[in-house]
């Protein structure tokens, strides 16, 4: 008998006499690698090669071993936890979906971890292995923009997960969102029929954020398809704060009129409001001078005056279909979660109009 094969042996004889877990030792000795190389390889994929990952995680899997909670969740075949990651809690769209998920998976028994990864893919990733470890059954993220390695660990694993705040048609992963890049063209189209042909947009930053991106090609192709497009002192990228849409309502308001947008697009409701007060300050008014629209429809975008003209988007039924369908999962009901499209909802009011005629 080789000693690779009395490992394995052994391993599976202490766990048909149910004397115990297999160790991060016997693993790291079969992989032949350290314990802080197997420790790597799980929470910190990209520092490891391929090849010795692959090494490592065909070890674990011969003596049917798992990182810490993850592993003692197996005995019982079940841990009753599900795990969300959003990019923050700050904005209210998904303090909303958590909300949402919270009160399914506590209709089912199930507990829920929350971490926010502040936009960062690499901090998400080390969340959602920290979630792992602690044996989560079900995981829930916040759009496409993942490191490879959270999706194989998630595959590998056989642990169920949704996308939310995204739909894209034919996507590999399940989905349950909304189309952000046509709700912008819709957005875009709704004010190039009022007849503005000057733009401005306001949005929160692109990077790591495949919701911004998909919102930037959509005002883009809106504005293609009728022969217009944006210059580059009228696409302002920054914070998604009040401070930040003030500040480029200043700026915009400064431009010499020929060039001045006369319609300014914004990522978000709290862009936008920014964006209000800004012009306020600036002497000018809503929507006589600028139009402007956001996206989210937050509870003070129907209250203040001129009303904001903005997306409704439902994310209590987002946090909702999400949660059911990893639950379907979790139930034996169904293999894998299923994709969702949420509609979206314009909603008109008063701070949106047609541009004022020029002398």
């Amino acid at each position: 008998m080789t000693e690779n094969s009395g490992q394995q042996e052994q391993a599976a004889r202490r766990l048909r006499e149910g004397s115990g877990r297999a160790k991060l030792e016997e693993v790291a000795h079969l992989a032949g690698v350290s314990t802080a190389t197997v420790s790597r390889a799980y929470n910190m994929p990209e520092k490891v090669s391929l090849q010795t990952r692959e090494k490592i995680f065909a070890a674990a899997k011969s003596v049917g071993w798992v990182p810490n909670a993850a592993g003692r969740a197996l005995a019982s075949n079940r841990s009753h936890i599900a795990g969300v990651i959003i990019p923050t809690l700050d904005n209210e769209i998904f303090s909303h979906q958590v909300g949402a998920m919270q009160r399914v998976f506590a209709e089912h028994g199930l507990n829920l971890l929350i971490a926010c990864s502040n936009y960062n893919p690499d901090l998400g990733l080390q969340q959602a292995m920290a979630m792992i470890e602690r044996g989560v059954e079900a995981m829930a993220l916040a759009g496409e923009t993942h490191p490879p390695a959270l999706y194989e660990h998630l595959e590998r694993l056989a642990i169920p997960y949704v996308l939310t705040y995204a739909y894209r048609p034919g996507a590999d992963h399940a989905m349950v969102g909304f189309d952000n890049e046509a709700a912008f063209a819709r957005m875009t189209n709704h004010l190039i029929e009022l007849g503005h042909r000057r733009f401005a947009v306001v949005m929160q930053p692109k990077d790591d954020n495949d919701r911004v991106e998909a919102r930037l090609r959509g005002i883009e192709k809106a504005l293609a398809s009728a022969g217009l497009s944006l210059d580059g002192q009228s696409m302002m990228i920054g914070k998604a704060s009040l401070d930040f849409g003030m500040d480029c309502a200043g700026r915009l308001a400064a431009l010499p009129v020929p060039s001045r947008p006369t319609a300014i697009i914004c990522g978000n409701d709290t862009l936008a409001l920014g964006v209000q007060m800004g012009i306020a300050r600036a002497g000018y008014q809503v929507p006589e001078d600028f139009s402007v629209t956001g996206f989210d429809d937050l509870e003070l975008s129907s209250r203040i005056r001129p009303a904001l003209t903005t997306m409704f988007v439902d994310n209590r039924q987002i946090g909702r279909i999400a949660a059911e369908q990893l639950v379907t999962c979790l139930t034996g009901k169904s293999d894998r979660p299923q994709s969702h499209e949420v509609a979206v909802s314009l909603r008109l009011r008063e701070s949106t109009a047609a541009p004022a005629q020029e002398p």
